[in-house]
């Protein structure tokens, strides 16, 4: 199913008037030139899965052009027993709007006169249709893809609440979206990038609340891209719209959650679909957007703010707690005599930042090999890392036990961070502190500090702080962000983004 056909409201038969001129290659009257053009540009000849089905019904010559592996085989049974009816006399007088309109059982259905066009529609999934003495190609939408069930996302799970998640089909992500958003100003606007991959892309906003000159930004920004093709989907588009490439921050959310994305509308933002892949864009967000998991609002809003409050020391921890016990491992007069026990009591034959950054390394390789693993083995793959590694490595004196202890605090809290591209982020950033640290102290720690929070605080999502309502301070809009607000009270959008409609 093609999201441009689904889009219209009304289906007009009569294609808009185009002069000659303006189309890259017309369709002619001359059935013959047309299907040799079309067999030869999709390689018809030399790729098995392209389809050519040479046909007569109602006096005339047709020939349908499709994708094996997209093609509905009952649809196009049925159209053909419906042409099989067609009498020689019912096509002599305007064929085109006789099939059209009363000849192709079929909602999906549109006219093309530019064959470069047709050769793209056919590439996407739909059916084309040749016929005799028509210098018009018929488009008939009977495509389906292969996809999978909407199952609840392994990265966005919650005990309570839908189960359902995201797939790798366009036309049903607008569809599970449309679900929760019945508002006749949804807009689901469809656009096509990559010269060669032709990726299906929906920007997807509520006209009435988001910002339009963020809707027009993001539209333009995906008109300029020019590449050959989106191999990583959604991942790639943000690269395009944002740049900014030595920066480990995520500029936009990712989710595969239908509710999640549904409730960002209502705020205001805007949400960009990628064909092919499970995980939808969020645009514009803050800093805070990816500390927030909607378990927190499946709870009360007392265990709301729990779970959040837990959620923030958690990820604070996973940046400062390794720089900071570093820093006093190695300064013990910084330490008053209440927290002395902080130092190491055994420093191992490596020195302390040593240790760290091996470890570091160690966790990374542990967690590339989980994402490798088959399931069965996970377990294995656990027990050989506590045991083997952690525990050998502490008996032959290669790793002091504080650091293994505080380094598993630190795995913990970044696990425990909603965004996995906020927690890799984080990571690296943890990593930089040790470093500045180690080898600089206390100077080298305030300075990484610092530059941490000018690089957050200067950053922009066009012209949505990265930071608010941090910076600039806003009193009402931070404690919704620290605390969980009751829903009933949370009466406004936020005002970073610039919504239309201020007032629930």
């Amino acid at each position: 199913m093609d999201f441009y056909f689904l889009a219209k409201n009304v289906i007009e038969v009569e294609a808009i008037s185009l002069s000659y001129d303006e189309l890259v290659h017309p369709a002619s009257k001359d059935f013959d030139q047309n299907i040799a053009y079309l067999s030869r540009e999709l390689g018809v000849d030399k790729s098995f899965d392209l389809i050519r089905i040479d046909l007569e019904y109602g006096g005339k010559k047709m020939a349908f052009f499709l994708v094996d592996g997209f093609a509905k085989d009952e649809a196009l049974t049925q159209i053909q027993r419906e042409f099989m009816r067609i009498k020689d006399e019912e096509l002599t007088v305007d064929a085109l709007r006789t099939l059209v309109r009363s000849k192709i059982p079929y909602v999906e259905i549109d006219t093309e006169k530019d064959l470069e066009k047709v050769i793209d529609q056919v590439l996407a999934g739909p059916t084309a249709v040749v016929v005799e003495g028509i210098d018009e190609v018929i488009l008939i939408d009977t495509r389906t893809y292969p996809v999978r069930g909407p199952e609840e996302p392994d990265t966005e799970q919650v005990i309570r609440g839908a189960k359902d998640g995201f797939v790798e089909t366009l036309v049903m992500n607008c569809a599970l979206a449309r679900r929760r958003v019945r508002d006749r100003t949804l807009r689901n606007e469809f656009m096509t990038v990559g010269r060669r991959s032709k990726t299906d892309i929906c920007v997807t906003y509520i006209e009435d609340i988001a910002d339009p000159f963020i809707v027009t930004e993001v539209k333009k920004a995906l008109d300029r891209i020019d590449t050959d093709g989106l191999p990583m989907g959604d991942k790639t588009i943000e690269e395009y719209l944002f740049g900014q490439h030595y920066n480990p921050y995520p500029l936009v959310r990712y989710t595969e959650r239908p509710d999640v994305a549904a409730a960002h509308l209502f705020e205001g933002h805007i949400i960009i679909m990628v064909d092919g892949s499970p995980s939808v864009i969020i645009t514009p967000t803050t800093f805070w957007h990816h500390l927030q998991h909607a378990e927190e609002y499946r709870q009360k809003p007392i265990i709301g703010i729990a779970l959040r409050l837990v959620r923030f020391s958690a990820v604070w921890v996973s940046i400062f707690l390794l720089p900071l016990w570093l820093l006093l491992a190695t300064n013990q007069n910084l330490l008053p005599e209440t927290l002395a026990y902080i130092g190491p009591n055994e420093t191992g034959s490596v020195p302390l930042l040593g240790q760290f950054i091996i470890a570091e390394i160690g966790i990374e390789m542990l967690r590339m090999a989980a994402i490798h693993t088959p399931s069965a083995l996970a377990t294995a793959l656990g027990l050989v890392a506590a045991i083997l590694i952690g525990q050998v490595a502490i008996d032959v004196g290669l790793f002091s036990p504080e650091v293994v202890l505080y380094l598993a605090v630190a795995a913990v809290g970044s696990f425990a961070t909603p965004s996995y591209e906020m927690s890799l982020a984080n990571r690296l950033i943890r990593v930089g502190l040790l470093v500045a640290t180690g080898f600089f102290n206390v100077f080298g720690y305030v300075i990484g500090v610092t530059l941490l929070f000018l690089l957050l605080t200067t950053m922009k999502v066009y012209h949505t702080p990265y930071l608010w309502p941090f910076m600039p301070f806003s009193a009402r809009s931070f404690r919704d962000v620290i605390f969980r607000s009751p829903i009933p009270l949370k009466r406004q959008r936020p005002k970073a983004i610039h919504p239309l409609d201020e007032d629930r």
